[in-house]
């Protein structure tokens, strides 16, 4: 039986800059060597609105692991780094999960965490974290002009997600941002 060619791209950018949190994600979803979508919708509001999640990977993959963090989140009452961690440790522990192909980047007020199936529960040193084909370019953009602009979160994550999409092939500049005061 053959399979359809993997979904591909995404570019998902977190930046915590003067008391606040803005996450970005593009809106292109990719089938093999096409774009089948232009603006898919890649962040969350969890918790009555009081946590930001973001995916890139297996949109399917990724859409189980957020149902899953939120029914954390819920267990844990909000407590962002518990529900990382145990979403962390079932995702690396539990067989039908561990195959799934996704990343999640998630925060609220506090904190921001990388998860990934490998069981990595990752703050990032400097509250600036990037993940998909465009991460590593959106995370260099973003560091760059958090270092040297009084840029806000909000500019910094929509300028960095802009410089992404003009050299990402799988990174698209229809960008949705979600914030959250500090």
């Amino acid at each position: 039986m053959r399979h359809a060619a993997p979904l591909h791209g995404t570019t998902i950018l977190a930046v915590r800059q003067g008391g606040r949190i803005a996450l970005a994600g593009d809106g292109q979803v990719t089938l093999g060597q096409t774009v089948v979508k232009h603006h898919a919708k890649k962040i969350q509001r969890l918790h009555n609105g009081q946590v930001l999640a973001g995916f890139a990977g297996s949109t399917a993959d990724a859409m189980a692991l957020i149902h899953r963090f939120e029914a954390r989140l819920e267990e844990y009452r909000g407590n962002l780094q518990r529900a990382a961690v145990e979403l962390a440790k079932e995702w690396r522990t539990d067989r039908s999960l561990r195959r799934l192909e996704a990343f999640l980047v998630v925060a609220d007020r506090e904190a921001t965490f990388l998860l990934s199936g490998a069981g990595d529960v990752i703050a990032p040193d400097d509250g600036i974290v990037a993940v998909g084909s465009g991460g590593p370019m959106a995370l260099a953009a973003a560091r760059a002009l958090a270092r040297h602009t009084g840029l806000s979160a909000e500019e910094i994550v929509r300028e960095a997600m802009r410089v992404t999409s003009e050299i990402c092939i799988y990174t698209n500049d229809a960008v949705e941002v979600e914030t959250l005061e500090g």
